[in-house]
């Protein structure tokens, strides 16, 4: 028996309205359920993440899973930790309303049974000698030091008071072994130490699986609209977004007006539609943050067109002249460049021009960046990124990107470090961005290779992508960039920049590369593409197509 059969025909629990009924998944639970299910028959340790909307049931689900497995196997150590009392309490009389509506035949002896602990033995020590923990995070780092668990459920996580220290020491207790679990469920609570997991476990540096459930999955968020209701423009675009009904429309109305008091922001953290929403920023947002989540959302199933990095062939001539050749494209689902949309050539073999623009890591927490635009629709095209990376390195990444777009305009950001302009110079790139500066020393106007940043061309470039992403927020397709615009805001002293612990890299590799394209071309060059352009066009799409059949499953 499946652990699903298991908890749909015997476990049960109270609703709303104070019926004790069976046990029966909704959709939320089945996401969060096939989650595991996955994970367990590809034979890894189960580790999940979940952001939820509020009652969604995933708690009720988790302690099922873990009165299942305690209930009926020997030796099970299972821990919930609870973000307060009351919730430690109300979890540990779901396990008693479990335990109680279990057929007799089921129910296994039991040694002991208070709030703290439900244990699973006789006093000889003959029966099962598995036990379920409940403990509040109010104990502190404390609680990695109780014991072994084999199974353990962190609920509401960004309500913690002390997250990461208590988290670490208890994630410690669980071992990195085939058919232990961690579930961590919380809904949103700003920008947090659980805003830093998910970020984490949706870009994929971390083994957690990322379930998000918007409000509108779960059937029962619906109200049936009175004759007079007429959706706003918003509700309209939400409508669109995410295929509501008008009855779900009309129930996320009134649950603002009476809950909320009438604050959407608070709704959207309590009810997000999306990720994005939940974790409302607490500055002074410089972008349209409701354009920002509708794009997310609207680029939430497209992938992008590939993902690796460039392998070419490099010889050092001199001190001051080096050549890149033979370039090709090697797929990498980590490499660090995304193509959004190969470079175009029309019916004539003319090339569309691009341009690229780069912000360089200024220090070992910040990342290489370079963001490739369409010169003609100003849309992202490509986007790179890499925390570390050594200057010339980097620049030949960049070098290899902008011959791929048709020797595309590049201009990267030079107050950091000028080593990776230089390099561009000393490989002969020929289509660079041009500044003028006045000479500290002759006082006469130069020209310079490379943009800088500075207290006037800074408020510029973000003013000027400010204004076009709002005009046409189709411009910009990468998720990664569209989160950090969520967190780039105005602080207290007038300066525009990312909210402290995030970042903004990709953010003013894009303001730069909007700049730059004024001197670049906005017109298809008139001689046909060249040979050396179709980089990727040789190349098969080796994606892995192999999938692995399991039974014998408990899940």
């Amino acid at each position: 028996m499946t652990t699903k059969e298991y908890i749909e025909k015997f476990l049960k629990i109270r609703t709303k309205d104070m019926k004790i009924i069976p046990f029966k998944f909704n959709a939320p639970q089945e996401k969060l359920y096939n989650a595991i299910k996955t994970q367990a028959e590809q034979g890894k340790p189960i580790r999940i993440i979940v952001l939820k909307a509020r009652q969604m049931g995933f708690s009720t689900e988790t302690e099922g899973i873990i009165f299942k497995s305690t209930a009926t196997k020997k030796n099970i150590t299972a821990g919930i930790v609870a973000h307060e009392l009351s919730a430690t309490n109300n979890l540990f009389e779901m396990f008693k309303r479990f335990y109680h509506n279990l057929p007799d035949a089921l129910k296994p002896e039991t040694l002991k049974s208070n709030a703290k602990e439900l244990v699973f033995n006789n006093k000889e020590g003959t029966g099962l000698d598995s036990k379920i923990q409940l403990f509040t995070a109010e104990s502190g780092d404390r609680l990695g030091r109780s014991g072994t668990f084999n199974i353990l459920h962190i609920s509401e996580y960004a309500f913690w008071r002390d997250q990461k220290a208590t988290l670490t020491a208890l994630l410690q207790t669980v071992p990195d072994e085939p058919g232990t679990i961690v579930i961590i469920e919380s809904t949103a609570n700003g920008y947090d130490e659980f805003k830093e997991r998910w970020d984490k476990a949706v870009a994929g540096e971390s083994e957690y699986i990322p379930i998000f459930c918007a409000w509108h999955e779960l059937p029962e968020y619906t109200k049936e609209p009175p004759e007079y209701f007429k959706p706003t423009p918003e509700e309209l675009s939400l409508k669109t977004l995410y295929n509501l009904t008008d009855g779900q429309l009309y129930w996320r109305r009134t649950k603002i007006a009476t809950t909320f008091n009438g604050d959407v922001d608070q709704f959207k953290q309590e009810y997000p539609a999306s990720p994005e929403e939940a974790f409302i920023s607490t500055g002074n947002c410089v972008f349209n943050k409701l354009l920002i989540i509708e794009r997310l959302a609207a680029l939430r199933n497209l992938e992008p067109s590939r993902i690796g990095r460039f392998e070419y062939d490099k010889v050092i001539l001199s001190r001051d002249v080096a050549k890149i050749s033979n370039i090709r494209w090697v797929d990498d689902v980590n490499g660090e460049i995304v193509i959004h949309k190969i470079p175009e050539v029309n019916d004539k073999g003319q090339r569309k021009p691009y341009a690229l623009g780069g912000d360089t890591a200024g220090d070992g927490s910040d990342y290489f960046t370079g963001k490739v635009i369409d010169n003609i629709t100003q849309k992202c095209v490509a986007t790179y990124r890499r925390q570390r990376i050594d200057d010339d390195l980097y620049a030949d990444q960049m070098y290899c990107l902008g011959m791929y777009y048709h020797e595309a305009i590049i201009g990267i950001e030079t107050n950091f470090s000028v080593s990776p302009t230089n390099e561009l110079v000393r490989l002969g790139y020929k289509n660079l961005y041009i500044r003028e500066q006045v000479d500290d020393i002759s006082k006469k106007i130069v020209k310079k290779y490379g943009f800088n940043t500075n207290r006037i061309t800074r408020p510029q470039i973000i003013a000027d992508f400010k204004a076009l992403f709002r005009d046409c927020p189709e411009i910009e397709c990468d998720k990664e960039t569209l989160r950090e615009m969520l967190t780039f805001i105005k602080h207290d002293d007038g300066k525009e920049s990312a909210m402290d612990g995030k970042h903004d890299d990709l953010v003013m590799a894009d303001c730069i590369a909007h700049f730059i394209s004024k001197q670049g071309s906005f017109v298809w060059s008139k001689e046909e593409t060249k040979k050396e352009y179709n980089i990727l066009s040789e190349f098969e799409d080796k994606k892995s197509k192999n999938k692995t059949s399991w039974s014998g499953s408990e899940w």
